[in-house]
């Protein structure tokens, strides 16, 4: 089993698509950088037949030390969660359409 990366998404965008290898890492790096913005102002990501990145925040909340048993309040913060289409779900698990 492979990791998808930048330098393999940028290498499929060149054979796939036809553009030079650094047009298709600026493609990449404009799509990744577009997505993140739109995430860290909290707005939803679709991409349709693939899934949804959204933001979700998380109340503040206690939790404990495993070692030591000692609770300590978690800060309220911001996360980053993902739901796939029922399209990949469909897919990852070996289902067709």
């Amino acid at each position: 089993m492979s990791t998808v990366t930048r330098a393999s998404l940028a290498e499929h965008i060149y054979t796939e698509v036809g553009l030079s290898r650094s047009e298709s890492v600026a493609l990449l790096e404009a799509v990744l950088e577009t997505m993140s913005a739109a995430l860290e102002s909290g707005e939803s990501v679709k991409i349709s037949g693939f899934g949804t990145f959204m933001v979700r925040r998380k109340g503040q909340r206690s939790g404990r030390n495993p070692k030591t048993g000692v609770e300590i309040p978690i800060l309220p913060r911001s996360v980053i969660s993902f739901r796939p289409s029922h399209i990949l779900r469909g897919a990852v698990n070996g289902a067709s359409e």
